[in-house]
């Protein structure tokens, strides 16, 4: 297997780290950005600021794929949102994505086979109640990647995956006690609650030559919950 480098930001997060640490496996180069100390699971790991437009640093190398992963879950009633919350929650999930993009396509049109993937959420598809800001940002995340993926072919793939509820530290309000771990999985058609393993496996295939004939997909890894009633 051809060993490729990768990018992520927001390498400190669970669903991260367990990518470039598949990928490593697989061989790979993966280079972390993250305002956190992430675990020792990249190559190299630069510190930056936040996610925003100049604030990434500037790399010289090919890169072959890159990975955005800052999110929010912040989940109320419609009616206690505050435009600073509407606000936060596209600054990160949206314009950060799309500055973070911006910011290294030059690199990616070194590569022979660049893809870019993006995260989004289930919330998107099915309609949820309590989710109207994330839903709102990631929205403009789907939207971005379709448009994208338009513009930047056939060089360079865009795609994104909508994840249901993930074990990560960001969900752990959601999963805090055994009662809610119950409610969570017997409400998803799978049975089951998302492991950050399940979406670095969508991560790699979409990120690898595997994927090759795949752009401007949003791909569910969420059990079911995106179109299954059961």
């Amino acid at each position: 297997m051809e060993s490729k480098t990768y990018l992520f930001a927001g390498a400190s997060s669970a669903m991260a780290v367990a990518a470039a640490t598949l990928l490593r496996q697989q061989g790979h180069t993966v280079i972390g950005l993250s305002a956190k100390t992430p675990e020792n699971a990249y190559n190299r790991v630069y510190t930056v600021s936040g996610y925003d437009f100049n604030a990434y640093p500037v790399l010289e190398e090919p890169v072959d794929g890159i990975v955005y992963f800052p999110g929010t879950i912040n989940l109320k009633p419609f009616n206690r949102y505050s435009k600073e919350d509407f606000v936060q929650d596209y600054n990160i999930n949206a314009l950060g994505a799309a500055a973070f993009a911006q910011a290294y396509l030059p690199n990616l049109k070194k590569s022979s086979n660049g893809s870019i993937v993006f995260i989004s959420t289930v919330a998107v598809a099915a309609g949820m109640p309590f989710h109207s800001s994330i839903a709102m940002a990631k929205a403009a995340l789907e939207g971005l990647t379709r448009s994208l993926a338009a513009e930047l072919a056939p060089k360079i793939r865009v795609n994104c995956i909508a994840p249901s509820l993930t074990d990560t530290p960001l969900s752990e309000k959601f999963l805090g006690t055994p009662e809610k771990r119950d409610a969570a999985q017997n409400r998803n058609p799978a049975k089951k609650i998302g492991t950050p393993q399940d979406l670095a496996a969508a991560i790699a295939f979409l990120l690898s030559s595997q994927s090759a004939w795949i752009t401007g997909q949003v791909l569910a890894v969420d059990g079911g919950m995106n179109n299954l009633k059961v």
